[in-house]
């Protein structure tokens, strides 16, 4: 029997359920009311639904939303990431602040411990050249202490600019995310905190500036409601111009795979 034939069992958790040509992985939830659409990062579907509904309606609804599906999924598929796999290998090809370094694989004194900046390439011991995840590792220590120095010496001044309180600051993995921001947990007098994904810091510096200000718009307003988007466009004017740069050039970035 196939998937576009109306059926009285009900939809089960992580099936594959096919719709007139369209694939799309079966999420369950006891909590759910409505059936929903998603279209994921890498431009697969996802249906969520309550528990117990039948095959028939999941797929009733599937057809109802096909247009929409589409052409979500085409917008997906023009944006999805393009992150290179990079090797650990003498002349590999790293990114900071908009410029180009090579790595250069080197068991010179003051190689030892990790990965530095010297004389233009990113310098790496033979030991971690030859551990993929040990030598990405470092490499993502390296962007983390490397951008959170940078984004040191910028964010007093974006903050002063933006009227708004100078917060925390660190630089971590935040998986997909470019940065996030935490109001104060400890009641009043305390900063809040910004996290900064570590990907960022290959991109151009003004194109980091941007994600300092939209990050630091939300000390003011959280969520992205007009009042956001007017403080943005205040402190930065061509904010979209920059958000549009962001969304392609972002997803040429390395994300971290080694190979």
């Amino acid at each position: 029997m196939t998937a576009s034939t109306a059926s009285p069992m009900p939809l089960t958790p992580d099936a594959l359920l096919t719709v007139d040509g369209l694939a799309l992985r079966v999420r369950v939830s006891a909590r759910r009311k409505r059936f929903a659409l998603t279209v994921e990062p890498d431009a697969s579907l996802t249906l969520h639904t309550p528990a117990g509904r039948p095959t028939a309606e999941a797929e009733q609804f599937v057809r109802a939303h096909r247009d929409w599906l589409l052409t979500k999924r085409r917008e997906r598929e023009r944006t999805r990431p393009l992150s290179p796999a990079k090797r650990l290998v003498d002349g590999e090809v790293f990114r900071y602040l908009g410029r180009t370094y090579r790595l250069a694989v080197s068991g010179e004194e003051g190689t030892v411990g990790g990965v530095r900046l010297i004389a233009g390439h990113l310098v790496m011991s033979p030991d971690l050249a030859a551990e993929p995840q040990l030598g990405r590792a470092a490499l993502v220590d390296w962007y983390c202490r490397a951008g959170g120095n940078w984004t040191g010496q910028r964010l007093q001044p974006w903050a002063a600019r933006m009227g708004v309180t100078e917060p925390e600051l660190d630089v971590r993995d935040l998986g997909g995310r470019w940065g996030s921001y935490r109001p104060p947990q400890n009641g009043a007098g305390t900063k809040g905190l910004m996290s900064l994904g570590w990907p960022l810091f290959q991109l151009p510096m003004h194109l980091i500036d941007y994600v300092i200000a939209h990050e630091l718009a939300h000390v003011k307003v959280s969520g992205h409601r007009e009042d956001f988007w007017r403080l943005l466009r205040i402190a930065l004017p061509e904010y979209e111009e920059r958000r549009a740069d962001l969304d392609e050039l972002g997803r040429r970035l390395w994300m971290g795979e080694v190979r």
